[in-house]
């Protein structure tokens, strides 16, 4: 049977909000089978649960978002995408704040805290969505064409392309395909940081966005070059981390998925919309485990 998992003991760590630059402190905790991973707003009275379920997702701007009434948690994806690299079904998220921490821009500071929380697996059996039939949702026409597809397949498999007009990005690889039950997503994938422009920085931050960025959570580049003395972590960094985000993104269907993820320039807003737009489609999914 391949079973559920949670953590075996609780473990925190602190760090800033990237839009918000607000401290906060994350607690990870053990939770029963078929739980679920849940955040909890512990600076709230009273405390304000909120379950990391692709309906509870209201924002998709520039982060994924979830609120449950008033109460909202922001930039959920990297620590969802670690979650599902690791195969942890049930957990409990304590957070004194409104924005899940950067960290380091990735997924890697999550992957080692919940290592050293110890991964345990429980008495019941995981439950994997299996695609039945083929869905897509896409924004715009020609080259200017962004799309998202679920395709039905026995395992998990990313392929994603981007196209953005910069020459550091430009002279890397623009594609990814990697089948996530074959290699490893803690070192093909959870290393890869999130990335930005320092010509979109003081536009950003007139909204109120971006305030806890800098070089050590985020690929920073100006008009020509990468501004973080340490380089690229993967030569293909930039396509990785979006592959990062859609993994994050799409672990709010509930569940590990049985599918051919199929995306192009897609972002937290199409990932969310394919979501949705599979729920509703009844016929398209099924949810099973291997009991043997």
């Amino acid at each position: 049977m391949l079973k559920q998992r949670s953590i075996k003991k609780s473990v925190s760590a602190t760090g800033i909000g990237l839009h918000s630059g607000k401290k906060v402190n994350i607690t990870f905790r053990p939770a029963e089978v078929n739980n679920g991973i849940i955040f909890h707003r512990v600076d709230c009275i009273p405390i304000m649960d909120l379950p990391a379920y692709a309906s509870y997702v209201v924002d998709t701007r520039f982060a994924t978002v979830l609120q449950n009434n008033s109460i909202r948690v922001s930039t959920v994806e990297h620590v969802m995408s670690a979650l599902y690299g690791l195969g942890i079904d049930n957990i409990h998220i304590d957070l004194n704040g409104e924005e899940v921490p950067i960290m380091d821009g990735s997924a890697a500071v999550f992957i080692c805290l919940l290592k050293s929380a110890g991964i345990v697996e429980q008495n019941q059996s995981k439950k994997f969505i299996k695609i039945l039939k083929s869905i897509e949702v896409g924004e715009g026409y020609g080259i200017n064409r962004k799309y998202a597809r679920l395709e039905p397949c026995s395992s998990f498999i990313v392929n994603f392309s981007i196209a953005f007009d910069h020459p550091v990005i430009r002279s890397t690889s623009d594609y990814i395909e990697i089948d996530l039950f074959q290699k490893s997503y803690i070192h093909d994938i959870s290393r890869a940081r999130t990335f930005g422009f320092m010509q979109e920085v003081e536009n950003l931050r007139s909204i109120g966005l971006v305030k806890g960025a800098s070089l050590d959570n985020v690929i920073v580049m100006d008009d020509s070059k990468i501004l973080n003395i340490e380089g690229l972590r993967y030569e293909d960094e930039f396509v990785r981390h979006k592959a990062l985000d859609a993994i994050g993104d799409l672990y709010l269907l509930g569940g590990p998925l049985l599918a051919r993820y199929v995306a192009h320039k897609s972002g937290h807003s199409l990932n969310n919309k394919l979501i949705m737009s599979l729920l509703d489609s009844k016929d398209s999914w099924e949810v099973i485990s291997y009991e043997e």
